[in-house]
């Protein structure tokens, strides 16, 4: 049986979310969801335009970083774009459901380094502090994506079938 575990990959600031009474859960590729609050992560990030701002700052810089760059020399930058507007809709509980490839088998096989998959979390941190978000929401996001850490690395599960 599959269970969810949270890979723990040192933030900047070195730790994660504090979800105050929220309780931070989602199922890997099926639906990503936090205890509503009074807004969700999406409205606060600033809707379709906020995710679509992430989504190109976010690549711009990791695009921009020598370590990651060669990972995405030959990718269609179009379609990881679309993609990753609808990865990150679902993981702050958007209106958008993931139909991508799972991440485990969409980083299969190049040989992606924790240090590599530590970096991209950096630069993610870093692009949502330009946003209306406070530090807590930032660790949360945080908190979500290093849950795919073992899939990206090639040392993941995948999601139940």
């Amino acid at each position: 049986m599959y269970r969810a575990r949270l890979i723990q990959i040192k933030a900047p600031r070195a730790h994660l979310a504090q979800t105050d009474s929220r309780r931070v859960r989602f199922d890997r590729g099926i639906g990503m969801n936090i205890a509503k609050s009074e807004t969700s992560l999406y409205d606060r990030i600033g809707g379709a335009e906020g995710i679509a701002n992430l989504v190109d700052g976010f690549y711009a810089r990791v695009i921009a970083d020598t370590e990651l760059r060669p990972y995405f020399d030959h990718a269609p930058l179009g379609k990881l774009r679309r993609m990753q507007v609808e990865f990150f809709s679902a993981a702050l509980d958007g209106p958008i459901q993931f139909t991508g490839t799972p991440v485990i088998h969409a980083h299969q096989g190049r040989h992606i380094t924790r240090q590599h998959f530590q970096a991209f979390v950096e630069h993610l941190f870093d692009t949502l502090a330009n946003f209306p978000l406070d530090e807590n929401d930032r660790y949360v996001i945080i908190a979500r994506i290093n849950t795919y850490a073992d899939d990206v690395i090639g040392s993941g599960t995948g999601p139940p079938d």
